[in-house]
Parts: C-alpha cells; sequence; structure tokens
C-alpha cells in the first residue's frame, strides 16, 4: 500500500449536510414485508436515511456545508486557494466540473486551484491526502475538501441490498497549513480485480455501455430482487470478504506509519457500510466498540461523507472542546480504500445541517 507522512497541515473544521427530508426504513415494509424489514435494519443499522429531493444535488449540500465552515471558521472566502470536489454524483454527466461551480457559488478567487475527483467509500482520505500533500508541496494555504453523493438516485427501489441502505449527504473539510501540526499519515490502496462486486453498468456518460431504451428496463436478478442496468448493483457478499480481507492490515499499516497504537487511538471512524461488516471488523481487530461510532441509524450509507457525518453527528461536541487522535478509513467501490490518522481538535465541528429543496442551485 502507498503510505505517506505529511507534516504541517492541520484540519481546521469539518461540516456536513443532508437533505431535510428523511425516510424511515419501516415504511417499505408494505412492499418488502414486516420481517424482510426487521432483517434489514438488523444486520445494517439503518432505521432513517435523508432523500434529496429531485431538484437538490450533491453540490448543494457540499456548498451548505462549505458556506457554514467558512462562516464558522471566519474564513474570507477569498482566503481559500484550493478546492477539490469529491463525487461520484456531478452536476453535469461530462463537463464542466462542479468544483468550477462551487468556486463561483463560494465565491472563491479566480486564483484558486479546483477540481473534481470521482471516487466513493474512499473519496474523504483520498481528498484528505490530495489537499494535504498541496499544502504541504506548494505555497497554498488553506484548502477545502468537499465530499459527498447523491446515491439514492442510482438504485433501484425494488432491490432489498440497496434501496433501504444508502442515504444522500455532502460535507466540507477545512484544511490548514500550519508549521506546528502533528503529522497526518495516510496509507492508501486499490484492487480493480472487484469492480464489478459494486458498479452501475451503464449511464448517460458511459463510454464502455452507453444507456439505450434497453438498459433502463428492471429485471428480475437475485433473492427476488429487480433493478436495471442502469441501477446500482452490489455483491454484499463479496464486498464484506474484501472488507475483511483488506481493512486489517490497512488500520496496521497507517498506525506503523503514524507512529501509534491501537490504545493511543480514541476513535476509529470508519466508512459506515453497515452494522454487521464494521461490528464483524472491530471485533476481528479486537477494538472497543466504544471507540467505533456510528452514524448508520440516521443517515445510513452516504458513500464519501460517511466519515465526516459520523464525526459531526457523533463526536461533534468532544472534538469543539480539545483533542483527539482519530483513525480515519473509508473502503469499498472500485476497489479502494485510505485511511488517515490526525491529532484532530479542538476544530470547528457544527451539526448536522439539514438542507430544503428550495436551496438549490438555480443556474
Amino acid at each position: 500500500m502507498a503510505t505517506a507522512r505529511i507534516q504541517g497541515v492541520r484540519i481546521a473544521g469539518i461540516a456536513s449536510a443532508v437533505p431535510n427530508t428523511a425516510s424511515a426504513i419501516a415504511d417499505a415494509a408494505e412492499q418488502f414485508g414486516a420481517e424482510d424489514i426487521r432483517k434489514i435494519i438488523q444486520s445494517t443499522g439503518v432505521e432513517r436515511r435523508h432523500v434529496a429531493a429531485p431538484k437538490l444535488c450533491c453540490s448543494d449540500l457540499c456548498y451548505a456545508a462549505a458556506k457554514r465552515l467558512l462562516g464558522d471558521l471566519n474564513w474570507d472566502p477569498s482566503s481559500v486557494e484550493g478546492l477539490i470536489f469529491v463525487s461520484q454524483s456531478p452536476d453535469f454527466p461530462c463537463v464542466p466540473a462542479t468544483s468550477c461551480i462551487l468556486q463561483m457559488r463560494l465565491g472563491l478567487a479566480k486564483s484558486a486551484a479546483v477540481f473534481d475527483l470521482t471516487l466513493g467509500c474512499s473519496g474523504h482520505v483520498y481528498g484528505l491526502w490530495v489537499g494535504a500533500s498541496l499544502l504541504a508541496a506548494s505555497g497554498l494555504s488553506r484548502v477545502l475538501v468537499l465530499a459527498g453523493d447523491i446515491s439514492t438516485r442510482g438504485v433501484s427501489p425494488l432491490d432489498r441490498s440497496t434501496a433501504l441502505l444508502f442515504g444522500d449527504a455532502g460535507s466540507a473539510t477545512a484544511l490548514e497549513k500550519e508549521r506546528n501540526a502533528p503529522a497526518l499519515a495516510f496509507s492508501l490502496g486499490t484492487d480493480g480485480t472487484g469492480w464489478k462486486n459494486l458498479v452501475m453498468p451503464t449511464g448517460i456518460q458511459s463510454a464502455r455501455h452507453p444507456r439505450n431504451e434497453t438498459t433502463a428496463v428492471r429485471q428480475k436478478a437475485e433473492a427476488n430482487n429487480w433493478r436495471s442496468q442502469d441501477e446500482l448493483f452490489m455483491d454484499g457478499a463479496e464486498v464484506f470478504a474484501f472488507t475483511i480481507r483488506e481493512v486489517p492490515a490497512l488500520i496496521s499499516e497507517v498506525l506503523a506509519a503514524s507512529g501509534w497504537s491501537r490504545d493511543q487511538v480514541d476513535y476509529f471512524v470508519f466508512h459506515q457500510a453497515n452494522k454487521f461488516m464494521l461490528t464483524h471488523l472491530a471485533k476481528s481487530m479486537k477494538l472497543l466498540m466504544t471507540k467505533v461510532p456510528f452514524s448508520l441509524k440516521e443517515y445510513g450509507n452516504t458513500s464519501s461523507a460517511s466519515i465526516p457525518i459520523t464525526i459531526n453527528s457523533e463526536l461533534g461536541e468532544a472534538i469543539r472542546t480539545r483533542p483527539h487522535k482519530l483513525l480515519m478509513a473509508g473502503f469499498g467501490v472500485g476497489y479502494s480504500w485510505g485511511a488517515c490518522t490526525a491529532n484532530c481538535g479542538p476544530i470547528v465541528a457544527p451539526p448536522v445541517i439539514l438542507v430544503d429543496e428550495s436551496e438549490a442551485w438555480q443556474c
């Protein structure tokens, strides 16, 4: 795995935003049956998800998070010299890059360097790595990492494996150059052989398999699920096996890079894949469950926003008042994985922001 230790960069703040419309999993009992719903809640840990209204985009959620964060930090937008948008839910299928739109909306200077990264579950950690690397290797002083996804639009409502798992969210993380900041350690890896186990086979911008009149037709799949080729397919067993195979080594490697022991970590903030998987993972590594926060109950699996939303919703009060040693780890679609250790706090970390459809960008 690729490792890095970056000096002189600190996390100044984290904010997260979700649509103000929430959907209870229990409401799907009529469609899937009460017993199936009970099992889904028990295994995934998801009881509610926040679902974006039709006009609301991931960039709107990230914008709301970034706007709040800049205000709470008292940062002039013109002082932000870089912006990284990490998402699989861009505003437009191909061009322009969503980061360009966010530069305009947030009022960043024209001299700001902005770009998009197309990653999911590991995206927040990769964004932190790229942002911290830019700060360490250049004359830049402040960078925003905006990560999130509108996942609910890409799943079939008739597919038990995905329909009740994913939620929509966006986040903003502020990185700042600071000479005496403790080092950030990173470990990252990829195994592209797992591409087929978490995939949306066709799409508007797909060069490999373009969308056509037949790809949108839902067909019966395994376990009486129904989905089209335009909707997300997930082989849960294979993703679980990948996680158990790769993540313990990831945790060991990033701890070695940081010089920390497991006992020194205050919180292990994992990508919120599902409760069964994370509980099994934590127990296999002999982690104290009190050190493994969950945000699944209220927000579901929010893809690249799941790590920041867990920090804001579960650790906000603690991280606002005193320093903590955090280990953040994202893993999944790709397969792609990454972990970061950070001495974090006190930082700006407001409660999760609710965004109404009326706040969508009117382009």
